[in-house]
């Protein structure tokens, strides 16, 4: 069979093509395009499970990570305040994985958009061809409007003027059994009046449908960018809840990722058997939904010499009826006007008529090869299955780069979290004056030790410090601290009084 302009099946339909199917009870499928069969239909049912397998087995895993890490977990020794080790780690790979599902959510839009593309060109290679087949079947209907016209006006009034001379008679009636003959063969290349299935009804639905396949992963993809963006600005501010909020809006996403993964792998295996030999399909089928013979679909589907022009005949038959036509009419001019001047009117009238007929009968002979409708069928197998293919493909990327990037985050989530230091921390508790009752402490007053001072050398001075009682807990006591005061030089204190000797 011929390829159609400009198409051939890509790399990438070579390689779906040839990747092994099996119905449920795991017995080989061919890999010819059969959506109407039922092995066929548990094949890539069978595709689509793969990723629901892999759903369960992502969760089946991070349950048990979690557990292990919530019930398994050492205990931290007293005291320790330092964080375990590797813990920087945990929260950079969260931080790794979460750019990396950053990374695929940019090759979803991409990939997203050249499938929005590839659509586009087949609704538009669809509507080009409806364009076509309508303006076949408005030529054929109107050219045979107005001969039929021609011929029950100007022909009738001939005849009637030219009554006298029975060969002018004669002459005008073969030009009406010319036309009528032109206007037999004509009705008989509308070949598409009739028929059920539009293109224009097709190219409606599948824009229709690609709208919201469009717009459903455009949600897609910004809830999970809003995600992966929140939660690392929880991690960034060390924020609890947004943490958890956070964690659990991934594993909604994580299962609408394997989800669509699933739906992309099989509509990805399906496209491809269609697209690796699409036009024994495509006949089959138009064929049962139209009704029209196999010779006129192969002439418009293959377009190749090794098959001919169904409508030959009828437009061969119609180019010659035309040509007799204005024959005859100018002979009745060059006759019948001299000694009939009332037939100088029909006459002009009949040679305008035919005129026009001839120029719709030239536009029909262009429309009518296949050249023109069998672009439109490369055009609509090219977006088809080279960038429609190719946006299935990113976008199936997109998937397997989102469930492995949150899956790694759900795993690392609980383990950041866990470094994360209290959020209720005091500043430290100014000393108050020896003298001073520290009754919002509920310690007895301390008296600080005399301190010696010498003039030449410098000393240093210990002066009792509390510690904050929300750093050691609610119900403890402070500690006293000394620290050391440095002296001045001059035997003062650090305040600027002078002490007396």
């Amino acid at each position: 069979m011929g390829a159609p302009p400009g198409y051939r099946p890509s790399a990438w339909v070579h390689l779906l093509h040839q990747l092994p199917r099996a119905d449920f009870q795991l017995r080989p499928v061919p890999s010819g395009f059969a959506p109407q069969e039922q092995e066929y239909q548990q094949a890539l049912l069978l595709v689509a499970a793969l990723a629901g397998l892999g759903l369960g087995l992502s969760l089946i895993f991070i349950a048990v990570y979690l557990i292990r890490f919530c019930c398994c977990r050492p205990p931290e020794p007293p005291g320790a305040k330092s964080p375990p080790p590797g813990g920087g780690c945990v929260t950079w790979s969260c931080i790794a994985a979460l750019l990396v599902g950053c990374a695929g959510i940019g090759i979803g839009f991409y990939g997203n958009s050249e499938t929005s593309d590839g659509v586009s060109q087949l609704s538009s290679a669809l509507l080009h061809a409806n364009h076509t087949l309508s303006t076949i079947d408005h030529l054929v209907l109107e050219t045979v409007e107005r001969l039929g016209e021609a011929v029950r006006t100007e022909l009738t009034s001939l005849e009637e003027v030219l009554a006298q001379r029975t060969e002018l008679v004669a002459a005008a009636r073969g030009a009406r059994r010319q036309a009528e003959a032109v206007t037999q063969q004509l009705q008989g290349l509308a070949f598409w009046w009739g028929v059920p299935l539009s293109p224009l009804q097709v190219a409606e639905e599948v824009s229709f449908v690609e709208e919201y396949r469009w717009l459903a992963y455009v949600l897609l993809l910004l809830l999970e960018l809003l995600v992966c963006l929140f939660t690392l600005l929880g991690l960034a501010k060390q924020s609890k809840w947004l943490v958890i909020v956070m964690a659990v809006m991934s594993l909604l996403v994580l299962v609408l990722s394997w989800g669509s993964m699933g739906l992309e792998a099989a509509t990805a295996v399906g496209l491809s058997d269609f697209c690796s030999s699409p036009d024994t399909y495509i006949l089959n089928l138009t064929e049962e939904e139209t009704g029209l013979d196999s010779d006129i679909l192969n002439y418009y589907f293959l377009c190749n010499q090794a098959v001919s022009n169904p409508f030959q005949q009828r437009l061969t038959l119609s180019q010659r009826a035309l040509a007799n036509i204005h024959s005859q009419l100018q002979g009745l001019e060059r006759e019948a006007v001299p000694q009939f001047p009332d037939a100088q009117k029909p006459l002009l009238s009949l040679e305008e008529t035919l005129n026009v007929t001839e120029g719709n009968f030239h536009q029909l002979v262009a429309l009518l090869h296949c050249r023109g409708l069998h672009k439109d069928y490369g055009a609509a197998l090219r977006g088809l299955c080279e960038d429609a293919l190719e946006g299935l493909l990113l976008l199936l990327l997109f998937s397997l780069l989102s469930a492995g990037a949150l899956a790694t985050a759900l795993c690392s989530l609980p383990r950041a979290w866990a470094l994360f230091p209290p959020r209720n921390p005091s500043a430290l508790c100014s000393g108050s004056h020896p003298s001073e009752p520290l009754l919002h402490a509920g310690l007895e007053p301390v008296t600080p030790t005399p301190v010696s001072f010498q003039r030449a050398t410098p000393r240093f001075l210990e002066l009792p410090l509390l510690s904050c009682p929300s750093l050691w807990g609610p119900g403890r006591p402070c500690r006293l601290h000394r620290a050391p005061v440095s002296a001045s030089p001059c035997g003062s204190f650090p305040g600027g009084r002078r002490r007396s000797h």
